[in-house]
């Protein structure tokens, strides 16, 4: 799964400020209003890195947005912790991913989401990470995310998580098939 194929002229960018942030609507006012007025900034103080998604007219046809951050150990289940210290563990973030609404139902999110998990796995190499973690902001985007073999964390039903180690298995597969979650 490391190339992730695109559609005929589409094609990823770094987000900037020169694209037409204010154009994208997904849908889920959250999502959108990320993208539009939070993601360069986020970006420009080292905080989070935006990639997005152009499509032919160069509007922004998808993004997903990758960070760092920390777990507690106490928060992973017992399987994926053992032989680990007890301190907070290192993790990749999927913070946001989001679809424009004219873009939905067309495979988007799937790819989208293929190129976070490589991005991810390729970081891996050199930031060491114990999980990706992913906080879902609904039924249909946690349905999507399982998809994939993210697990609830314990205690947290809509943040999920895959260890390190099934990313790099899954990195041998092919994406799952699309489902019909909006994406």
């Amino acid at each position: 799964m490391s190339n992730v194929a695109l559609p005929t002229d589409f094609r990823w960018e770094t987000l900037r400020r020169d694209h037409r942030r204010n154009r994208f609507d997904c849908g889920e006012q959250s999502v959108t209003s990320w993208l539009r007025t939070k993601a360069l900034q986020h970006q420009k103080k080292h905080l989070s890195a935006t990639k997005v998604l152009l499509g032919p007219n160069d509007d922004i046809a998808g993004y997903y947005t990758l960070a760092i951050g920390q777990v507690d150990f106490g928060d992973l289940p017992a399987d994926l912790i053992r032989k680990l210290p007890r301190r907070a563990l290192p993790v990749a973030v999927v913070a946001w991913l989001g679809v424009a609404r004219q873009r939905q139902r067309q495979g988007l999110g799937t790819r989208l989401f293929a190129q976070a998990l490589c991005d991810c796995h390729g970081a891996g190499q050199t930031f060491a990470f114990v999980a990706v973690i992913i906080d879902c902001i609904n039924d249909a985007a946690k349905s999507f995310y399982q998809r994939w073999d993210f697990a609830e964390l314990p205690g947290h039903p809509y943040r999920l998580f895959l260890s390190a180690d099934t990313l790099a298995a899954l990195m041998q597969r092919e994406p799952p098939p699309q489902g019909s979650t909006g994406e």
